[in-house]
């Protein structure tokens, strides 16, 4: 639930940022540090809201989500980006074309398969979404 709790916030930035970059016809580089710049916040306000519903300080609600999402946003959008990027002319369609919105959705499929092991991993260790879990008690 982490690894879809997290890519939730995370393809919602990422989508936002694709269309906008594309609409306004931006380019390849473009595209992508808008589609990470948004993910980022995005995917951190899906861990940081329910904190601060919690009445978490927000200087420890930051910290909770910034250690609890930072691995899994990051390989996310280097998984997902990385296979649009792959992906022959999936950069360079335009928002009506089904070749943008097909790379788009299988680049966040794969990027959930590549985040889940880690935020297992970090999870069983009482890190990642599991230290979120801990501060909702406090």
């Amino acid at each position: 639930m982490a690894t879809l709790h997290c890519l939730t916030g995370c393809a919602i930035g990422e989508v936002l940022g694709m269309v906008i970059a594309t609409a306004l016809g931006w380019g390849n580089v473009a595209s992508i540090a808008l589609a990470i710049a948004l993910a980022f916040p995005f995917g951190y306000s899906f861990t940081l809201w329910p904190l601060l519903r919690a009445r978490l300080p927000l200087r420890t609600a930051l910290a909770t989500a910034f250690a609890a999402d930072t691995i899994s946003i990051t390989i996310m959008e280097t998984v997902d980006n990385g296979f649009v990027a792959f992906v022959p002319g999936a950069l360079a369609t335009g928002l009506a074309d089904g070749l943008f919105w097909w790379s788009l959705a299988l680049g966040l499929v794969l990027a959930f398969v590549a985040a889940f092991p880690a935020n297992r991993w970090l999870i069983a260790r009482g890190r990642g979404h599991a230290a979120v879990h801990a501060q909702h008690g406090h």
